[in-house]
């Protein structure tokens, strides 16, 4: 018998994650139920509710899911068991200022959503808006488990804890996947056993999109000496097998950072390339161009991004005129296989981001970070990941402290926290604070209303 849930999605006019969702819910056979779509651009939510129904009628759906564009968050919240957050604070224009106008400082960014810059603006932006959905959960829907897809993943879920501290909310990343998969390559290559990646047991901890690895086993195999002579055999040429680096352009990589890191840490980053390298300074690996294209990872501009959003719609327009088919695919993403653990339906254990309360012993309590946990019937238990190594911990304290800062400026609503964070933030580290300044109030020109929620 098919289990009935009421999903809740804000940001439900989304172009990727909404999607996502609505591929995999019609893959399901095991729940049923109605998912409202909020977002403040409805007509981008009643093109989803279209397009999620059309879904529902493929040949080869088996879900039982209604989609209905709703225009409130009440609306929308009202009765939910499960509420999934997806928005993009602000808009392409603003994004394509925190993002691109620091190049004429020299300070290089590939992804552009949770440090430098970029990760400073945009949180400033989103946390009086994750404010706004966190006390509508908290009057409509406190008793509804919280998943949040929206970057900076570290930033929005300790905002939701911030605004409402008993929120039962978790941050989803799948970056993880990808590292389970060179693993498993790692282990076909070494020894000739061909796996699923998710048979790679794992041990990744930190903060998102900064997460690290000291542990992977496959059965009774450690792979982390079998991974360290892999890394020996393609440090120099990188793990693309059949592309070249303009193939995986723009949002792929060799992964010769990841592979660079190993041999200096001895732990295996588990993110891709493009947000690694935002995280540190920005002379090792975003120097300039040459550099970047040594180590052979891609900017992803944001115009490409507008670009493919546009596509996105023309397509969904063309749906829903029937002049253009579309296939169910599973989206590879945990969040449904989340939903059902917590109805207990099974058990899982994958990476969330979740306040530390001790699964990270030698990093801040309270402080949102990314380990294993394992969900059961509504319940999510942080596993212990142990210490991280002394050297990571070196390098992703200063991170913390900045997002310390940052959740200042929203309590006090003064914006000099959010300079101190860019000020402190490691990829400026060879900037003045002259230029960090000057850099600040150049982009804070072009974020318009959107800052109003601060004085200075």
């Amino acid at each position: 018998m098919q289990k009935n849930i009421n999903i809740a999605y804000i940001g439900g006019g989304s172009r990727l994650w909404a999607r996502s969702l609505m591929n995999d819910l019609a893959m399901e056979k095991d729940i049923k139920g109605t998912v409202r779509l909020y977002d403040i651009d409805y007509p981008s939510a009643k093109r989803n509710e279209v397009l999620g129904n059309i879904l529902m009628e493929h040949k080869d759906a088996s879900g039982n899911f209604i989609f209905k564009a709703v225009e409130s968050l009440k609306e929308a919240l009202i009765g939910a068991d499960f509420v999934l957050i997806s928005i993009l604070p602000g808009t392409f224009k603003e994004m394509s200022a925190y993002v691109h106008l620091p190049d004429k400082y020299g300070i290089y960014q590939t992804v552009g959503d949770t440090v430098g810059p970029a990760g400073v603006f945009r949180s400033l932006i989103m946390m009086p808006m994750i404010k706004t959905i966190a006390k509508a959960i908290q009057e409509y829907a406190k008793d509804a488990w919280v998943i949040n897809f929206t970057n900076p993943m570290t930033m929005t879920v300790q905002t939701l804890y911030e605004v409402f501290p008993k929120i039962k909310a978790f941050g989803n990343c799948h970056e993880v996947f990808y590292v389970q998969k060179i693993l498993a390559r790692a282990l076909k290559e070494k020894t000739g056993i061909e796996t699923d990646y998710k048979n790679i047991i794992i041990n990744p901890h930190g903060i998102n999109h900064f997460t690290w690895i000291n542990y992977a086993t496959y059965k009774d195999i450690d792979l982390m000496p079998l991974y360290e002579d892999f890394v020996e055999d393609y440090y120099h040429q990188g793990l693309l097998i059949n592309e070249s680096y303009d193939d995986v352009y723009p949002f792929g990589s060799a992964e010769r950072v990841k592979l660079d890191l190993f041999k200096e840490y001895k732990v295996i980053a588990a993110a891709g390339d493009r947000h690694l390298v935002e995280f540190l300074p920005s002379s090792r690996y975003l120097k300039d161009e040459e550099t970047i294209k040594h180590w052979m990872f891609h900017r992803t501009p944001v115009q490409l991004r507008l670009d493919k959003m546009n596509k996105n719609d023309e397509d969904t327009l063309a749906i829903i005129a029937g002049s253009k088919d579309i296939d169910i695919y599973p989206s590879g993403e945990e969040g449904i296989a989340q939903i059902k653990a917590l109805l207990g339906l099974q058990t899982l254990i994958t990476n969330v981001n979740l306040p530390n309360v001790g699964q990270i012993e030698n990093l801040p309590l309270g402080h949102i970070v990314e380990t294993n946990a394992r969900f059961t019937l509504n319940k999510v238990q942080p596993l212990i990941s142990g210490k991280m190594d002394k050297d990571v911990v070196r390098l992703t304290m200063p991170h913390i402290c900045n997002h310390q800062s940052l959740i200042k400026a929203f309590r006090t609503r003064n914006l000099n926290f959010g300079l101190e964070a860019l000020i402190n933030d490691p990829l400026l580290i060879d900037l003045s604070k002259d230029e960090v300044k000057s850099m600040f109030y150049e982009i804070k020109k072009h974020m318009g209303s959107y800052l109003d929620f601060y004085h200075e």
